[in-house]
């Protein structure tokens, strides 16, 4: 169990994925019910996402950061020298970071925890590269092609991604692949993943149709770590390589780096809470 905080403020984006005027209302409703009104709302398109000094001047000991995961490394990577702590809420689309700090779980339910003393702070494990830190992974390589296609279908419908998907599938099975450095095998992508342990490496697998259409669905549906993949390193470093630039989902934000591309294992420099 974690001290109790007393002052927290939230960020929120109504162009998130899990965006619910409702769940908005709950959440100010469970933090006046345990006696910690909101003290802020940094509202997301519109506002900003407040920076260490800016948490620091409102005396700010909790951050409620119901957004999707980019949303979350961008206030995480802000916060950076605050004394406070940041509470990931599941207000995106895949909500990855919030599912593995407190299980697949409502956000007044996390916050009510988080506010009765019932969660852990700590730093995580994250990865560091030239292309910034991760909270959660980074995926990369041609098949990141994907994330374009879900971001359609979330913002234009099933009929405009299925238009995108040939092209997506094209460039996962033939644009050039990546593979860790010191090894000939090549894959569609690698999923870096963060862990107490270090950095873990996985590389997708694409050996059949069945394979092909299992990623698909997982890009598209819910978690893309879903697919078939299959363990290929482990370290405190990964080099990964390419004949091409390499394509980069970066806790759900799109990003390419130069080949070769060096990853670490890191600490946040900021403290999340957990519930799970």
């Amino acid at each position: 169990m974690t001290a109790k905080f007393s002052r927290p403020a939230l960020v929120c984006n109504s162009q998130s994925g899990s965006h619910d005027e409702t769940i908005l209302d709950h959440i100010a409703e469970t933090c006046a019910a345990h006696g910690t009104p909101l003290i802020a709302t940094f509202a997301l398109p519109d506002g900003d996402i407040p920076d260490a000094a800016a948490l620091r001047v409102q005396d700010i000991d909790l951050l409620l950061v119901w957004t999707g995961d980019g949303t979350i490394n961008a206030a995480a990577t802000r916060a950076e020298g605050w004394d406070g702590a940041i509470l990931p809420l599941p207000g995106g689309t895949l909500n990855l970071l919030s599912k593995a700090l407190h299980g697949d779980r409502p956000a007044p339910d996390i916050l009510a925890d988080a506010l009765a003393g019932k969660g852990r702070r700590r730093p995580i494990p994250i990865i560091r590269s030239d292309a910034g830190d991760a909270f959660i992974t980074i995926i990369a390589g041609p098949a990141t092609r994907w994330a374009e296609v879900r971001e359609t279908m979330r913002q234009d419908g099933l009929i405009e991604a299925s238009r995108a998907a040939p092209e997506a599938l094209d460039t996962m099975l033939n644009a050039p692949g990546v593979r860790v450095a010191g090894q000939t095998q090549a894959y569609p992508a690698v999923i870096l993943t963060p862990t107490p342990e270090g950095l873990r490496a996985d590389g997708i697998l694409t050996e059949g149709t069945g394979d092909v259409l299992r990623h698909g669905l997982a890009w598209l549906g819910g978690d893309f770590r879903d697919g078939p993949s299959e363990a290929i390193a482990t370290g405190e470093t990964i080099i990964l390589e390419s004949d091409a630039a390499i394509s980069l989902e970066h806790d759900g934000e799109l990003g390419e780096m130069p080949s070769p591309a060096r990853f670490a294992i890191g600490t946040s420099a900021v403290d999340f809470v957990s519930t799970a």
